[in-house]
């Protein structure tokens, strides 16, 4: 048994107006007929080292979480929203035993084993992400140039959910408040990898189904 209380924490809270229609992606119907959102929320619910789920949503959309999971706030930027779910559920969760998976709703195929291998990684590590192998090449560029051809061996492409023990991510947060430059950040590793340097980032394998719903094919 885990000495750890794992939350899943489902980022629901963008507008996805690429994908179109009137409804933010994350509410948009899969071909099964459930919602991205309910789709996420049935697969975190289902994994068993999963103790709790809570989902970051825009207030004019709440309506649509289910009554017995708590709903925090989002925010401007997709790392508001993963800062203000850090910051609710440290004060009322113990830092120390906890850990916290931020999933983007926008991938809800998910697996339960990508997610289980995640929380087994947690039990020795305080910084988990997850990745697949980079199969295209991949281009540096600069003003439309190409400036550098990297190899591609070392490159992944970055999914979700990226997880943490509390105390860390709480910790890089508050670094990354004090910082005068500002917080650029496009998911929650790199908020580690800056601002918590000292701390190893372990990469679980992720799957090609594990992809993010961007456009409306997609959705198939």
């Amino acid at each position: 048994m885990s000495k750890f209380h794992n939350i899943a924490v489902i980022l629901a809270g963008g507008s996805g107006k690429r994908v179109g229609g009137n409804l933010p992606k994350q509410l948009r119907t899969l071909p099964d007929g459930r919602t991205m959102l309910e789709t996420c929320i049935d697969t975190f619910r289902s994994c068993p080292s999963i103790d709790e789920v809570v989902v970051v949503m825009h207030p004019d959309w709440t309506a649509y979480v289910p009554k017995d999971i708590q709903v925090i706030e989002g925010g401007n930027e997709r790392w508001e929203s993963s800062l203000h779910a850090v910051q609710a559920l440290a004060l009322t969760h113990t830092p120390d035993t906890t850990n916290i998976l931020l999933h983007d709703c926008a991938r809800p195929f998910v697996s339960v084993d990508i997610i289980e291998r995640v929380c087994a990684a947690l039990e020795t590590n305080e910084a988990v992400t997850v990745a697949v192998p980079a199969i295209d090449t991949i281009y540096r560029t600069e003003n439309q140039q190409l400036i550098e051809i990297p190899k591609r061996t070392t490159m992944m492409h970055a999914q979700t959910p990226q997880a943490f023990r509390l105390t860390v991510i709480a910790e890089a947060f508050k670094r990354a408040l004090d910082d005068t430059k500002g917080i650029t950040a496009t998911d929650d590793a790199s908020i580690i990898l800056r601002y918590m340097p000292d701390s190893p980032i372990i990469i679980v394998e992720g799957s090609e189904q594990n992809r993010k719903v961007t456009f409306a094919e997609d959705l198939c």
